[in-house]
């Protein structure tokens, strides 16, 4: 059995500490390439404290929702964005009907995801057709990704870093075709579109 990482302890201080800091190269790359309508409704998963759900809806009206299953995070993401919905949830049980939003974001938080497969199917469900799922995740070389990857299986530590194609290949079964991937240093953004004839 596999135990996620506990951010609920450093939500206080996430923002301003050297994990939040680190964030920053990937919220800005990713803000660079969401695109999103007045008026679309978003949604991100691992949202922590809210960062990116309140630098996109004060560059544009969003319905934005959140969800996280450190509840700490979510206490700190409420506070910072009362305008939003944030939930407790686990990223392969999103508590959504079928085909309501028009964008999906995993931010910093995919390669911590414990049922990586599960979010690449609740994703499809809970996606608009056309609608567009965001990942942002470091973009290792394949030696460091190999050595992360095994020392959290060692550990029994949730999640796995993973290369743009094999994200691509994951979310093929799930009807996404992947539109673009763009890399600034260490950062990528990995863009799918889910098609109309998707299965939900």
């Amino acid at each position: 059995m596999t135990r996620d990482i506990d951010f609920s302890k450093r939500a206080a201080v996430y923002d301003s500490g050297i994990m939040g800091k680190g964030s920053q190269r990937f919220y800005n790359l990713l803000l660079r390439e969401v695109e999103v309508l007045p008026g679309a409704v978003v949604l991100d998963v691992g949202c922590g404290t809210g960062t990116i759900l309140k630098r996109l809806s004060d560059k544009s009206k969003i319905k934005g929702y959140g969800t996280d299953i450190a509840v700490n995070m979510i206490a700190e993401a409420k506070k910072k964005c009362p305008q939003i919905d944030f939930k407790i949830a686990s990223c392969d049980d999103l508590p959504f009907e079928n085909q309501i939003f028009d964008v999906v974001i995993a931010c910093m938080a995919y390669h911590h995801f414990s049922n990586q497969e599960g979010f690449a199917k609740e994703a499809a469900r809970i996606l608009k057709p056309d609608g567009v799922l965001y990942i942002a995740d470091p973009r290792f070389p394949w030696i460091v990704r190999k050595t992360l990857n095994g020392f959290f299986r060692l550990f029994r530590t949730a999640g796995a870093f993973h290369k743009p194609q094999e994200v691509e290949t994951r979310f093929a079964k799930y009807g996404f075709t992947m539109t673009g991937t763009v890399v600034h240093g260490y950062a990528q953004v990995v863009k799918l579109q889910k098609t109309q004839s998707s299965l939900c």
